[in-house]
């Protein structure tokens, strides 16, 4: 198919921050994007509050880490704090600073700490960097209809809801970053497996004006509220005292079409008189599942629309951005003329094996929330009441860090026996929920380090391929940059000068992709040099796609 045939190169199904995500990582690259979204613009779901640290890099990558701290809602100053207590204005039990790495001291291990904000500021901004970019258009009040793929291009039919107009569009490549109810998934016939409907939930977002001054236990992110009347959760977000609550579990009995909102924040809060205006509510359930395929030849699937699972750890909005980055620098490949068919192939393969991992981890955090750590007396008086808080708070200090230092997960997981990573024979690192181990073994996350003149070394890696120099002055990197640029491959030698780089990759070179990943190291060339090329884009040449002139009409 070629460009006079086609309106864009890729359609993008949903505008939250994973279709917003898939729009910005395809977009900066010159390739033509249309996000259709069904809402009449962004920021309907406040449920994400933690933009976590690796997603936070990727924002650096597009230029709006900074951005989006300027748009908080928060003060920069906001301790990382998530505090348990009995109530806001009862026995504290116990205190993690530092949550989800997000104090703003710099860190060897990563570029960019976390940022509690909520996720229509993430959203907003994700939007206008989405929209700054020329071949990235947005249409809002636009539905997905239905596709029909070919082998050469995707024909949708998408509604516009305003003026009640179908109108068909061609694409090279379709996305479908939908959701739970994911119509694109159905249409590809993908179903979802596991486990569903855990348990009810029940989520508030409210104003409270006093509720800071009047909580006893200082500023946080988070407050966990263990007791047996109504164990909860709940923290700010916004300043001007816009707050969320959830009720982990509803009194047996308790009708949600007739809850009374105001008084389950009061009961959670141990604040009987406290003012409070219901902005809005929202009844969910839990799900453990995993789509059983991500795509077809065309059409693929990331975020919510592939895989679920409980709340509990901040995992779900940033593992569908990356599910956006690993898909959008190989569907460029593919359309700019220097990725081959292994590529698309390598997607399930790369991302299934990272939601397991962080899908099982949400659920056992799931399993250590308010009222399972709940035990009778608590609130009680006196000596007895005293040691079963001090009970409580060693069992929340033994298990809930799992749940709030998570750097293991966030930047620990590795593509392991990818199609496209070559595997160096050494052994990989340990992995573990709580510990990164910095590791340049293939299909890790490249180590990172902050340089000498204050730059991120992840500020100098290239938008295609990094040929990482770490020892020497890179003359001997010729051969691979001639291969490189014969397969038409963006690659960029990088010589920080650096000697703590040696060590820390454990080799002379190190190929990094485009996602900052390691698809290869060695201290020498092997003797193939067009053939590891070869291997770490998928091998081949692709079929010719779309044109990816950013200003290309279609």
């Amino acid at each position: 198919m070629n460009s006079r045939d086609s309106e864009t190169d890729v359609l993008i199904v949903g505008a939250g921050p994973v279709g917003l995500a898939a729009a910005i990582e395809l977009g900066q690259r010159g390739i033509r994007c249309l996000v259709v979204e069904r809402n009449d613009r962004v920021g309907y779901s406040p449920r994400a509050k933690t933009t976590n640290v690796r997603t936070r890099e990727h924002l650096r990558r597009w230029g709006i880490a900074d951005a989006l701290r300027d748009a908080s809602p928060m003060s920069r100053d906001h301790p990382a704090d998530v505090v348990f207590a009995t109530r806001m204005n009862g026995p504290e039990l116990a205190r993690f600073k530092n949550a989800m790495n997000a104090e703003l001291a710099r860190n060897n291990l990563y570029s960019e700490s976390a940022q509690w904000v909520p996720q229509y500021v993430l959203e907003e901004v994700l939007r206008k960097r989405a929209s700054s970019l020329p071949g990235v258009s947005i249409r809002f009040n636009s539905e997905l209809v239905s596709f029909a793929e070919s082998g050469d291009c995707v024909v949708s039919q998408v509604h516009g809801l305003a003026n009640s107009e179908t109108r068909s569009i061609r694409s090279a490549y379709l996305i479908g970053a939908d959701g739970a109810r994911s119509l694109v998934r159905e249409q590809i016939g993908a179903t979802m497996q596991g486990e569903g409907a855990f348990s009810r939930n029940y989520s508030i977002i409210f104003r409270a004006p006093d509720l800071m001054d009047r909580n006893r236990h200082g500023r946080a992110m988070m407050y966990w509220m263990v007791n047996e009347e109504m164990p909860s959760l709940l923290g700010p977000m916004e300043d001007s005292g816009l707050w969320f609550f959830m009720a982990t579990k509803l009194p047996d009995g308790m009708d949600p079409a007739h809850i009374d909102a105001v008084d389950v924040i009061r009961k959670g809060t141990g604040l009987r008189d406290l003012d409070v205006e219901i902005v809005g509510t929202d009844l969910w359930v839990a799900h453990r599942l995993v789509a059983d395929r991500y795509g077809t030849q065309r059409v693929f699937l990331a975020g919510d629309a592939c895989h679920l699972h409980p709340p509990f750890g901040g995992f779900g909005m940033n593992m569908g951005i990356g599910d956006a980055v690993d898909l959008g620098w190989k569907m460029a490949a593919m359309l700019q003329g220097w990725g081959g068919p292994g590529l698309f192939a390598s997607y399930q393969q790369e991302r299934r094996k990272v939601h397991e991992r962080t899908i099982e981890e949400a659920v056992i955090n799931y399993g250590a929330v308010g009222n399972q750590l709940v035990r009778p007396g608590l609130e009680d008086p006196g000596p007895l009441g005293e040691a079963t808080r001090r009970e409580v708070g060693d069992i929340i200090e033994a298990t809930k860090i799992r749940e709030f230092k998570t750097l293991g997960i966030v930047l620990g997981s590795r593509y392991e026996a990818s199609p496209i990573i070559v595997d160096d024979g050494s052994a990989p690192p340990l992995e573990h929920f709580m510990l990164y181990t910095p590791s340049a073994h293939p299909g890790c996350l490249a180590p990172h380090l902050w340089l000498a003149d204050g730059s991120s070394l992840y500020d100098h890696f290239g938008l295609g391929f990094t040929l990482l120099v770490t020892e020497g002055d890179g003359s001997e990197a010729k051969d691979i940059a001639a291969a490189a640029a014969a397969r038409k491959l963006p690659l960029k030698v990088l010589t920080p000068g650096d000697a703590r780089l040696r060590d820390r990759y454990e080799a002379r070179f190190a190929l990094i992709r485009p996602d900052q990943h390691v698809a290869w190291r060695g201290d020498r060339w092997p003797d193939d040099i067009d053939g590891l090329l070869a291997h770490v884009t998928g091998g081949g040449s692709p079929s010719p796609g779309i044109s990816t002139k950013a200003d290309g009409q279609g």
